[in-house]
């Protein structure tokens, strides 16, 4: 019998580090599409304007539109869409336990999918505080726009996490129009998920409050 193949270097490195890997990759594939592709996109404009508010403004719509068409691409495909359906159960099984009721899949078929606190809420947050604090910077050359914008992206974060933060503890009208924009994303990023993908999630939420049973900011 053939002597089976000794893995290479690479692919143990692969194995070992498989997670850390796939976290380089994405940060690097985000902050090309929707960072330093938009910047490179809008700066061919300047020939016809040096209009800061301008720029920094068809920088944001170019922004906002490439993230959302990237949303509206992969929900058509359909493994994605299985993931989302996933999604829609973690919803509803938080809902669940939010309200206090024990973690059934009777108890949580009833809620809702959309959730004021999710992670799509939270990028399209994050979308619209990155515009709006990059349109207060000057339109220097691409280099210098690109270095500013990936130094501000951890006050970015933090101003959009402590929005959905508030946004999702508060019931007045101005968290509710701040969170509509979110909410309606999710009905993308979303879907009904069965009863066994129901379980999936009702399971994988005992474990977490098995570990941290103080945890209650979902």
């Amino acid at each position: 019998e053939r002597e089976k193949k000794k893995p290479s270097k690479l692919d143990e490195f692969m194995e070992k580090n498989v997670i850390w890997v796939s976290v380089v990759i994405s940060i690097v594939f985000s902050v090309g599409l929707f960072i330093l592709l938009p910047t490179v996109l809008v700066g061919l404009l300047k020939s016809y304007t040096d209009n800061t508010l301008i720029l920094n403004g068809i920088e944001g719509i170019v922004r906002l539109t490439i993230f959302l068409s990237y949303i509206a691409a992969i929900s058509q495909m359909k493994d994605i869409r299985r993931v989302f359906e996933y999604h829609g159960a973690e919803h509803k099984s938080i809902f669940c336990y939010e309200h206090g009721e024990e973690l059934t899949v009777e108890n949580v078929r009833k809620y809702g999918r959309l959730h004021p606190r999710c992670g799509t809420s939270f990028l399209f947050i994050v979308m619209m505080v990155s515009i709006l604090l990059f349109s207060l910077f000057n339109w220097s050359g691409v280099f210098m726009r690109l270095l500013i914008r990936i130094l501000l992206i951890p006050i970015v974060a933090g101003i959009s996490y402590e929005i959905i933060k508030w946004a999702g503890r508060s019931q007045n009208k101005l968290s509710c129009a701040v969170s509509a924009p979110g909410m309606w994303l999710q009905k993308l990023t979303t879907r009904e998920p069965d009863d066994k993908q129901i379980e999936v999630a009702v399971e994988a939420l005992k474990n977490v409050i098995v570990a941290d049973p103080e945890a209650d900011d979902w």
